[in-house]
């Protein structure tokens, strides 16, 4: 697990985006930052839509962004939200692939570290490239 300093960083990173979240339908704004192995943090909100499996939770948003700024190693993720929740099993399964097993940091609205566990307590026994024959 990342020092108590570090999860206090990715929480604050995360609340500093928040705001931009875009959830008209639902009112139920996240935001997240993904600790990347280099240090940097790359944050993300999510953005609903009417179709709303359309929807990109700020997880994902965070992942794909990484992606797209040639990241390749992550250590840990912080996820911002009216109670503290946990990621979907949508994203669940993206960490899983993508990140592998890294630190998952849950606040609440004002900051507060309610949970923290790792991928693999998330998403026990979790289907991937190890099942596919793919060396991740």
């Amino acid at each position: 697990m990342i020092d108590k300093n570090k999860q206090k960083m990715l929480v604050e990173s995360a609340l500093s985006v928040k705001q931009n979240a875009f959830a008209p339908f639902s009112k139920f704004q996240v935001a997240a930052a993904l600790l990347c192995d280099d240090g940097d943090i790359v944050c993300g909100v999510n953005v609903e839509s009417s179709s709303f499996g359309l929807t990109i939770c700020a997880e994902r948003n965070a992942i794909t962004t990484a992606i797209g700024k040639g990241k390749k190693g992550f250590k840990a993720l912080a996820v911002v939200s009216r109670g503290a929740a946990s990621p979907c099993g949508a994203c669940r399964q993206v960490i899983y692939d993508i990140c592998g097993n890294i630190d998952i940091i849950m606040a609440d609205d004002k900051g507060n570290i309610k949970d923290s566990s790792n991928t693999e307590a998330l998403l026990p026994k979790a289907f991937g490239m190890k099942d596919l024959d793919i060396e991740g």
